[in-house]
């Protein structure tokens, strides 16, 4: 009897799940937070435009170590309305995945988590995940590179969002400060030949020149990289543009110097227009916008480097 009534608890519960993911994700025009599925503990942040999401593109922008995700799902539910694209915002608690920065050596996979939850939402809502569109901002954008690296077939374009430092496209420098394989993270191997063909911005606000505490001060960062997060930017982006040459496919990267903005995502989206300048990036040619919803960007401070 007791077997039974714990059975049957257990697949009530499981039905409440699935009832409260139909019951809230499924709302269009509201950032609603979500739980996984396949893993109750895991969750993120949904935004669905109110169009609906019937094969729509997927956007997922990944928080710094604040883990912020409800800031960034609620600051870029307006430009996802504008584009008609879903919106994902997965949050990486810090207990769980203290190197989600990495993908995850110790602790929980973040990338094996994003895997999942982009797969969820697909299949709930209808949207496209054939292809996905990532932003990082911080520790995101650590992440966001890093993956776009491990899973170039799973991405369409990336932006990120003054990364603390990068993985250079060197097979000689152990990951993450280069892409050799790494024993942590078996079954990833870096293949050059694919993510070099992903489009890429780095933005970075024009007073973000200083070596805060949450700045990777290692000696041989700084001396591999720059001292600052527009210095290891803008180095980032020569060797990925000199990489590409190197295989004979075209540059597709850039950067943009944000006014006004310091390391700051809230600064940074409100004086710096990060958001208008991620999405025109990611999405101003691919996806259809009604005619005078999207107001002409001029990007006076920006500073581009090949860009293809």
């Amino acid at each position: 009897m007791f077997l039974f009534m714990s059975s049957v608890n257990a697949m009530a519960t499981e039905r409440a799940r699935s009832e409260t993911f139909s019951q809230t994700a499924w709302e269009r025009g509201i950032v609603k937070k979500c739980r996984l599925q396949s893993d109750w503990k895991q969750s993120y942040f949904l935004y669905i435009p109110k169009q609906g999401a019937s094969n729509a593109k997927i956007f997922v922008t990944v928080h710094g170590i604040s883990r912020n995700a409800k800031q960034h799902a609620r600051e870029f539910s307006v430009f996802a309305e504008k584009y008609g694209v879903v919106l994902i915002a997965p949050f990486f608690p810090e207990d769980e995945f203290p190197d989600y920065q990495r993908l995850g050596r110790k602790g929980k996979r973040a990338d094996i988590a994003l895997n999942a939850i982009v797969a969820e939402v697909a299949q709930l809502t209808g949207a496209d995940a054939s292809k996905f569109y990532l932003f990082g901002y911080s520790g995101g954008a650590q992440f966001a590179h890093r993956y776009m690296m491990a899973y170039p077939h799973r991405i369409a374009k990336v932006v990120l969002g003054a990364a603390g430092w990068y993985t250079f496209p060197d097979r000689l420098l152990k990951f993450p400060q280069g892409t050799m394989a790494s024993h942590n993270l078996p079954l990833i191997r870096f293949n050059p030949e694919q993510f070099l063909q992903i489009p890429v911005c780095v933005l970075i606000g024009e007073r973000d020149n200083h070596r805060d505490r949450e700045l990777n001060q290692s000696s041989r960062i700084d001396r591999l990289q720059g001292s600052t997060r527009i210095e290891r930017g803008k180095r980032w982006i020569e060797a990925m543009s000199a990489q590409a040459h190197a295989f004979g496919l075209p540059a597709n990267y850039s950067l943009q110097l944000l006014p006004d903005s310091p390391h700051s995502f809230s600064i940074s989206m409100r004086r710096g227009e990060m958001g208008e300048r991620t999405f025109d990036f990611l999405f101003a040619d691919d996806v259809a916008i009604p005619s005078g919803m999207l107001r002409q960007l001029t990007f006076s401070s920006a500073l581009t480097i090949n860009r293809a």
